[in-house]
């Protein structure tokens, strides 16, 4: 038998992974991955950022985003600089902040779907209770 906990865990997994899903999918639109625009997110929120930053912020190993930047260096969506010592900068090209806007169109429509069962009071006390367990 579940206990409350077990169910409200599996509640907000099951949330998170209906999310990602249809994002994913809408995503695929402009052609990329909910998991490249969060990165290109990320990069946009931190500019000059190392791999290891970014890889924090997008909770993945450095390992797994050094692939990842390496695929979005390919397509010209990001650059890379050296920095200080070994340290390589992230920063967004002009492909790739086209790419991060028109994911943002997408993100809208389809988060206002997701979120629309919800009243905007019962949006906000989600966030709210959502961010308590955040620290």
């Amino acid at each position: 038998m579940m206990t409350e906990l077990e169910i409200l865990g599996q509640a907000i997994k099951s949330a998170q992974y209906r999310n990602h899903r249809t994002m994913d999918a809408a995503l695929h639109e402009i052609g990329v991955s909910l998991v490249q625009w969060d990165a290109l997110r990320a990069v946009d929120r931190m500019p000059g950022a190392s791999g290891h930053d970014l890889a924090v912020a997008t909770f993945q190993s450095d390992q797994a985003f050094g692939t990842l930047a390496n695929r979005l260096l390919d397509r010209g969506l990001i650059s890379r600089a050296s920095g200080h010592g070994r340290r390589l900068e992230h920063t967004l090209t002009p492909a790739g902040r086209t790419a991060l806007n028109e994911g943002h169109r997408i993100a809208a429509g389809v988060l206002e779907d997701l979120f629309a069962p919800l009243e905007r009071e019962q949006r906000t006390a989600l966030a709210q209770i959502l961010a308590l367990l955040h620290h």
